[in-house]
């Protein structure tokens, strides 16, 4: 008698490979706050880490589409890891705007980032905790939507204040420097939702 054996695909670890993307991305975040502070150097490794993100998602979305089972829905695993791309695409644009508009970070984008970096920090420890049986993503995602606000505080009162600033040049050149800060903060919000969303789901 014939003797058929059975082998499931093998299992990759999707949640060890976001959070891996994720260790590049706080990488690139500190840098980012170290940028805004005036370290111009770190421009290069921003862009170099923003590489090595893309390399991690393109590795995330093909586990994807082999694995037998994933801990989260794929649709969640795959929108995770692409919000989580988009803050370090967003962080290059940002670097690069200011270097073609020659207008260096001011303390306004320095109170911004660091308080993204903060953020990210913890979307990171509450995708550390999605599946876990004790919990605590959602807590975790919720510390890095305050967070976020803080940047949406920073941002509101920074376009207000460039009110009283008569050099047009430096005006628009700020406030798009501004807008783009302020949409990393829009793509963290993204990410700690979806966490929470995740969550609910495998309820």
């Amino acid at each position: 008698m014939k003797v058929h054996r059975w082998f499931l695909p093998e299992q990759p670890d999707v949640l060890a490979m976001l959070q891996q993307q994720l260790e590049v991305t706080k990488e690139g975040v500190d840098a980012l706050v170290e940028w805004a502070r005036g370290d111009a150097s770190k421009a290069a490794l921003i862009r170099s880490l923003e590489h090595r993100g893309d390399g991690h998602k393109r590795e995330l979305e093909s586990a994807l589409t082999t694995a037998f089972t994933t801990p989260l829905e794929p649709e969640d695993l795959y929108t995770l890891s692409r919000d989580i791309d988009w803050i370090l695409n967003h962080a290059k644009d940002l670097v690069r705007e200011s270097e073609v508009l020659a207008c260096p970070p001011d303390q306004a984008i320095v109170d911004m980032c660091e308080q993204l970096a903060r953020a990210v920090h913890l979307v990171s420890d509450a995708v550390a905790l999605l599946g876990a049986k004790s919990g605590g993503a959602t807590e975790k995602a919720n510390e890095a939507l305050r967070a976020e606000r803080q940047v949406e505080k920073i941002y509101r009162d920074a376009m207000a204040a460039l009110v009283g600033v008569d050099d047009l040049r430096e005006v628009m050149s700020r406030r798009e420097l501004y807008r783009r800060v302020a949409r990393i903060g829009e793509v963290v919000v993204d990410v700690g939702e979806r966490v929470w969303y995740s969550v609910v789901k495998e309820a």
